[in-house]
C-alpha cells in the first residue's frame, strides 16, 4: 500500500512537471504571435496613415483644382463683361456717330433750303421789280419829252465818248486776270430766262446813270456796271444801235455786242 502510494505521488508529480514544461514551452510561440500581431497592427495603422493622407491630399488637390476653376471662370465671366462693355461702347460711338451725321444733314438740307428759299424770294422780288419797270416804263415813254431825251441821249454820248478804247486789246481784262468774280450772282433760272444770247437789248432805252467813275445802265432787275473800256472797233452810237446782250462767260459776266460775234466782251458786274 505504501509502495503503491509512492508510485501515485510519483505520478502525479510526472504530469505536473509535464504539464509545467509544457507550459514553458509554449510560452516563446505566444509571444512571437502577439509581437506579430502588434506588427500586423502597427502596419495596418501606417497603411491607414498613408490612406488618409492620400485621401486628405486628394481633396486638397480637389478644392484646388475647384478654386482654379472658378477664378477661370470669374475671369472668363469678367473677360465676357469686357467685351460686353467695349460692344456697347462701340455701338454707343457708331450711334453718336450716326446722330452727328444726321444732325449734319439735317442742317444742311436746311441751309439749302434757306438758300433756295432766298433765292427764291430774290427771283421773286426781281421779277416785280421788272414787272413794275414794265408797268411804267410806258408811261414813262410816253411822259418823256423830246428835251429830256436829248438831254439823255447827250450824257449817254458824253460817257461812252469818254469810255473809248484806243487799243482795246491791251486795255481788257478778263475776269481770270481780274482775280475772278466774286460779286452777286443772279440765281441760274432766273438768269436762263431772261439773259444770254437770246435776250438781247439795246442800252439806250434802259435806265442809264454814272456813279463811281464807270456808266451803269438796269436790265430785268438788276443794275449792271461797266468796268471795261469798250472796243474801239464798236460804232461811237453802238448803245443806239447795236442789240447786246449779258452773258456769264469765262468765270464772270461780260456784255457782248450781237454785229461781233466770236469777239470778246467788256467785263460787267452786278452793281446795287
Amino acid at each position: 500500500m505504501k509502495r503503491v502510494g509512492i508510485i501515485i505521488s510519483a505520478t502525479i508529480l510526472s504530469m505536473l512537471l509535464g504539464a509545467s514544461s509544457f507550459g514553458y514551452a509554449q510560452k516563446p510561440e505566444q509571444q512571437d504571435h502577439n509581437k506579430q500581431q502588434d506588427a500586423n497592427k502597427k502596419g495596418d495603422k501606417k497603411q491607414q496613415g498613408a490612406q488618409q493622407q492620400q485621401d486628405h491630399n486628394k481633396q486638397q488637390n480637389a478644392q484646388q483644382q475647384q478654386d482654379r476653376n472658378k477664378q477661370q471662370n470669374a475671369q472668363q465671366q469678367q473677360q465676357e463683361r469686357n467685351r460686353q462693355q467695349n460692344a456697347q461702347q462701340q455701338q454707343q460711338e457708331r450711334n453718336r456717330q450716326q446722330n452727328a451725321l444726321k444732325q449734319q444733314q439735317d442742317r444742311n438740307r436746311q441751309q439749302n433750303a434757306q438758300q433756295q428759299q432766298q433765292d427764291r424770294n430774290r427771283q421773286q422780288n426781281a421779277q416785280r421789280r421788272q414787272q413794275q419797270q414794265q408797268d411804267r416804263q410806258p408811261a414813262r415813254q410816253m411822259q418823256r419829252s423830246q428835251q429830256q431825251a436829248r438831254a439823255q441821249q447827250y450824257e449817254q454820248q458824253r460817257v461812252w465818248q469818254q469810255r473809248r478804247s484806243n487799243n482795246w486789246d491791251s486795255q481788257r481784262r478778263s475776269w481770270q486776270q481780274r482775280g475772278g468774280y466774286n460779286g452777286y450772282r443772279v440765281p441760274g433760272d432766273y438768269f436762263r430766262s431772261h439773259y444770254g444770247r437770246d435776250h438781247w437789248f439795246r442800252v439806250y432805252s434802259l435806265p442809264f446813270m454814272y456813279a463811281g467813275g464807270y456808266p451803269r445802265f438796269q436790265y430785268n432787275g438788276y443794275w449792271f456796271e461797266v468796268l471795261d473800256p469798250y472796243p474801239d472797233y464798236w460804232g461811237n452810237n453802238w448803245y443806239q444801235t447795236d442789240d447786246v446782250y449779258v452773258d456769264y462767260n469765262d468765270g464772270g459776266y461780260y456784255l457782248f455786242n450781237r454785229r461781233y460775234p466770236g469777239r470778246p466782251g467788256i467785263a460787267i458786274s452786278i452793281a446795287f
